[in-house]
């Protein structure tokens, strides 16, 4: 990664003493690794096509017709020449498609901390939805020097995310989760538009983002807060009544949900799928297409039923339950309770065994209290794949 490094740095100053007004300033930390590589690439094309001009004139001067009657000669071209030719520019191909791909890996995945914002494209806006519950339209406030990923998904047609100051691109494509993630470096206001012709009103899908200091946006959330995703997922979650299949007991008729999100799925037709945000909305969708192994196909789907902005409430509530399943994820055998002082309540006493994690955010898991010498509990099956009890 040295060489790339030196070569990043030099570009940078070269991109930043040769800045003109054509380019967008920079304002994100990724913006002058990709300018740096743009540089290069500029560099190296424009300096072999005006080494081929050149060579074009002095060899038109050098060889020349001198005599009406002169006669063409056979060249011999020198082997080490030849090869020259060819190892030289294959280099420089090469260390564009390097170079390029340490980015778009580097790129490609969102920090572990990044703030998770949904987006949705539509004819012709930005819906934007915070995970604390506020939203907005053809406007994204976000903080300063703290990753940003944008989960995206359109509801008509394809789209295409662009904020040319971030140095993002990226398509935004019905029915399937895209994501870009990003981080400003300073704050300010940043165009933002649509960069694939999606209709009449193409022109005019276009908002803003408001990169604010870390305090002033803790304050806009203060006062834009609406109620989280997780919280208004977890609402329609049981309005569609899917608690009442997906319970995580023997006798449920569909997986266990908690702890789901980011796992491996075995199917019924053997293959085994990481449990990602595409994979949720399919099942939600279309859970006949992809089934998981011990279930029977009896999920009724939802596609043309629900919103893209209520799916993305869904997937919110079911990833959420992951966190809470690591939350009260046993650590420990049970172990007999301590004697408890005079006059405590009974139902303050804390959990010591294995406790099935709560399916609703924001609430407590029944306390119960292992006896002396009880034999654990299995946890619960990961992977939302336990097996249907006979």
């Amino acid at each position: 990664m040295m060489p790339l490094t030196i070569l990043t740095t030099c570009f940078n100053w070269t991109a930043a003493a040769l800045r003109l007004p054509l380019f967008p300033e920079q304002a994100s930390a990724n913006a002058p690794n990709v300018d740096a590589l743009y540089f290069f690439m500029l560099a190296v094309c424009g300096g072999v096509s005006i080494a081929i001009v050149l060579l074009i004139f002095y060899f038109a001067v050098k060889y020349r017709r001198r005599t009406p009657d002169q006669l063409a000669e056979e060249a011999h071209v020198p082997v080490a020449l030849e090869w020259a030719w060819i190892i030289i520019p294959s280099l420089f191909f090469m260390s564009f498609f390097g170079w390029g791909a340490f980015l778009y890996f580097a790129d490609a995945k969102a920090p572990k901390d990044a703030l998770e914002i949904a987006c949705t494209g539509r004819q012709w806006m930005w819906k934007f939805q915070h995970p604390d519950g506020q939203r907005e339209i053809n406007m994204l406030h976000i903080p300063v020097g703290k990753p940003v990923k944008l989960v995206m998904v359109s509801e008509d047609v394809i789209h295409s995310m662009f904020v040319p100051a971030f140095r993002i691109h990226m398509d935004v494509i019905p029915k399937r989760y895209t994501e870009v993630w990003f981080e400003a470096t300073k704050p300010g206001t940043y165009h933002m538009f649509c960069s694939q012709y999606c209709g009449t009103e193409h022109a005019n899908m276009i908002g803003s983002v408001v990169a604010l200091e870390p305090h002033e946006y803790q304050t806009w959330l203060n006062g834009a807060a609406t109620g989280s995703l997780a919280l208004r997922g977890e609402a329609l979650f049981n309005k569609l009544a899917c608690n009442g299949c997906h319970t995580g007991d023997a006798e449920a008729r569909g997986p266990y949900l908690p702890g789901l999100y980011g796992r491996n799925v075995q199917l019924t037709t053997g293959e085994v799928i990481v449990a990602d945000e595409n994979y949720i909305r399919e099942s939600i969708l279309k859970p006949g297409v992809k089934i998981a192994a011990g279930y029977d196909n009896i999920m009724p789907g939802y596609d043309g039923q629900l919103t893209e902005e209520q799916i993305i409430e869904l997937v919110a509530y079911i990833k959420h339950l992951g966190k809470k399943y690591e939350q009260f994820e046993p650590v420990a055998p049970p172990t007999a309770p301590a004697p408890r002082p005079a006059g405590q309540n009974p139902d303050q006493t804390l959990p010591t065994g294995n406790v099935k994690p709560s399916m609703t955010p924001g609430t407590s898991p029944p306390a119960t209290t292992a006896p002396a010498g009880a034999v654990p509990t299995p946890p619960p099956a990961s992977e939302g794949t336990r097996p249907k009890p006979n």
